[in-house]
């Protein structure tokens, strides 16, 4: 294990955004559990799909968006805080 210091953009909670060092922009530090509940619901709507519960399946797929858009928002919103230039 290598230590390094990173610039925190947020509080250091779940989702928080970092840069670490050598890397031009920062990016999403998400927690272990965090990325078990989000690979558990990915499963789930792959399982819905291939099943043809195409309603269930819809159903995941908006939580699934909600989830990663408020992720994606906090990100964002920390670089524009900073006024550093989004990677897309």
């Amino acid at each position: 294990m290598e230590r390094v210091e990173a610039e925190l953009f947020t509080d250091g909670g779940n989702d928080a955004v970092v840069r670490l060092p050598g890397r031009r922009f920062p990016g999403l530090l998400v927690q272990g559990d965090t990325l078990s509940v989000l690979s558990a619901d990915v499963t789930e709507l792959v399982q819905l799909c291939a099943a043809g519960d195409l309603e269930e399946a819809h159903r995941a797929a908006a939580l699934l968006q909600q989830d990663l858009g408020e992720k994606l928002q906090r990100y964002t919103d920390a670089l524009d805080a900073h006024g550093e230039r989004r990677p897309f």
